[in-house]
């Protein structure tokens, strides 16, 4: 099981799911990472958290405590 804190900048993966303890899962699904979604690690900050990923033509930065909880494949 891999999961988006894996991606280094320039990867990128296919969401599978967001695990149901997710603290933000509601939010994360409301912004568009859903099952299915191509999600590309754009680069992260200088202390390397947050990352910056394009999702659905849209940067979107997220922690590595909250990406943590999105599979991917």
């Amino acid at each position: 099981m891999r999961t988006l804190t894996s991606l280094g900048e320039g990867e990128s993966g296919i969401v599978q799911y967001i695990r149901p303890e997710s603290p933000l899962r509601r939010r994360l699904l409301d912004i568009g990472i859903v099952c299915g979604t191509k999600v590309q690690c754009l680069q992260k900050s200088v202390f390397g958290d947050p990352k910056a990923y394009l999702i659905r033509d849209t940067v979107i930065a997220i922690r590595n405590e909250d990406a943590g909880y999105i599979v991917i494949e």
